[in-house]
């Protein structure tokens, strides 16, 4: 099934000709629960690996704020709870009985951390086919991005990026090595989904605006809002054209960051000195109370009893307090490393 965005409720670069020059086509993943293969564009599904070649592991320190647990515990856990959510339960009944209570303790029990190399995890596989506007290496027609699905330095996993040629894989890796080691609160390993991109338009967050833009745009926000939401009174609208007109939320590919809870920095190659640009978007959601005309419009009507899987968030990652983790690409070469950051 597609995903369709709604469209802008107004064409904001009509009203703002100066936003024009910045518009920038960003990729829409939507991730959806799928059985994905190796063949197949996709978030947490296998990745076409070659029988031969080395799987990735980090040696790097982790930060564990509480004892890790395996990939097994996590899913194991989710559906424990997911199953416990959608049976139906009497008023006064617990979520869980004695003894899945006892089980799910077990399982977010924890282990102590491992000593050694801790094998990485895949995170998003792109065919260049599917992805309008991505493009790689002479011959590469694959982005692989995997993570070490642990605290680092920066609170964040560490990701590897490898661009590759699928007709050179002539045997692939069935049974790749898992993580020994993954957060306590599964919050990096994503659940396995399919994919249906979407190109959309988008403009910077205001963070990224000359401030006589940005402030023209918050006045014009407040008023439009009023005008269209005359019984919303105790919402200015201030945030409108970030929430409306500006960077859509969710996995993607290209387009802006969405700076909001920290300032812009700037983000330059040390090989180099070029300027980054977004590369992948990881989200901790597709939508929220905030961003909610961003919904597509085939997820608009569900119905039927909620889970502990929200609808908005089928990965299941959550980075920071549901934020965003934007990989940064070179633009000069895919050689140069890539950067991480937190927005």
């Amino acid at each position: 099934m597609v995903r369709t965005t709604p469209p802008r409720p107004i064409d904001v670069a009509a009203v703002f000709p100066e936003l024009a020059p910045l518009a920038r086509q960003a990729v829409r993943l939507h991730p959806r629960p799928g059985l994905p293969t190796v063949h197949e564009s996709s978030v947490g599904g296998p990745l076409l690996w070659p029988v031969g070649e080395d799987w990735p592991a980090c040696d790097d320190a982790h930060e564990h704020w509480d004892p890790p647990v395996s990939p097994d515990d996590v899913r194991r856990s989710r559906d424990l709870l997911e199953e416990a959510w959608l049976r139906p339960r009497s008023p006064q009944e617990d979520l869980l009985t004695a003894e899945q209570r006892a089980y799910l303790d077990t399982l977010q029990e924890g282990h102590p951390p491992h000593s050694g190399p801790n094998p990485l995890l895949p995170v998003a596989q792109l065919y260049l086919r599917d992805v309008p506007g991505l493009s790689g290496p002479d011959g590469a027609d694959v982005l692989q991005v995997l993570w070490c699905p642990l605290d680092h330095e920066d609170a964040l996993p560490t990701a590897r990026l490898v661009w590759r040629n699928s007709s050179e894989v002539h045997e692939v890796l069935t049974e790749p090595p898992v993580p020994l080691d993954v957060d306590h609160y599964g919050n990096y390993v994503p659940e396995p989904c399919v994919l249906h991109p979407e190109a959309v338009t988008e403009y910077p967050a205001p963070l990224q605006l000359p401030g006589e833009l940005a402030r023209r745009l918050h006045d014009w926000g407040r008023a439009e809002w009023a005008a269209l939401h005359p019984e919303d009174a105790g919402h200015d609208g201030s945030a409108y054209y970030q929430y409306e007109h500006s960077v859509a939320p969710g996995w993607k590919v290209g387009g802006w960051g969405p700076w909001s809870f920290s300032d812009p920095s700037p983000l330059n190659c040390d090989m180099c000195g070029a300027e980054y640009r977004p590369l992948l978007t990881v989200s901790s959601g597709e939508w929220d109370g905030g961003s909610g005309s961003w919904i597509p419009l085939e997820d608009r009507d569900r119905t039927g009893p909620a889970g502990l899987r929200r609808p908005s968030d089928p990965p299941m990652v959550q980075i920071g307090r549901g934020y965003n983790l934007q990989i940064y690409s070179c633009p000069t070469s895919f050689d140069h490393p890539h950067l991480e950051n937190m927005q």
